[in-house]
């Protein structure tokens, strides 16, 4: 039995893009037509490291070989139980990309990234990944699908109206 509450994601980085997996192929896939980075539940007796280079091996067919814990995201929501997300960014690997049972991987340029469709919390923590912010702890709640609070470092977030395309959430408001 795995930690159902203990997952990782991963950001691959090739030059200006990452690799994206867009969730098309699950049956009954709580993140049907998202796009993600890869990654997965940890297993009994797994480190964060162990599961995120599994992971990634099983889902892309790439092996890792430089990658950096960059966050720990804390899931909360009315619908499904609270989650702590290891996420990491990878610079290194080898290997070929293979076929996902999950959906489809794509490498996509990182101004694109903002108009895929993700979750909203995605979307924070993936501007922070961008503006390189050291080691960081983001809390995320959610009702149903729509993000109700963020907290970095303990310290709420302004949150902007849902679906608005601003890929970056936390601007300052001058």
């Amino acid at each position: 039995m795995g930690h159902k509450n203990l997952t990782t994601l991963c950001y691959i980085q090739r030059e200006e893009s990452y690799l994206m997996l867009h969730r098309i192929k699950k049956k009954d896939d709580m993140n049907q037509d998202k796009w993600l980075g890869v990654g997965g539940h940890l297993e009994e007796g797994e480190s964060p490291e162990e599961c995120l280079l599994r992971e990634v091996k099983e889902e892309t067919g790439l092996s890792l070989h430089s990658y950096r814990l960059r966050g720990i995201i804390t899931f909360v929501s009315d619908k499904y139980p609270d989650e702590y997300m290891f996420l990491y960014t990878a610079d290194g690997y080898e290997g070929t990309l293979t076929e996902c049972p999950e959906g489809e991987l794509k490498w996509i340029p990182k101004e694109e990234i903002g108009g895929l469709s993700l979750w909203e919390g995605d979307r924070i923590f993936f501007e922070l990944l961008l503006t390189d912010i050291p080691f960081f702890s983001l809390k995320l709640v959610y009702t149903g699908d729509h993000l109700k609070n963020a907290l970095l470092n303990g310290k709420p977030l302004a949150l902007l109206p849902a679906n608005t395309k601003d890929p970056s959430p936390q601007r300052e408001h001058s």
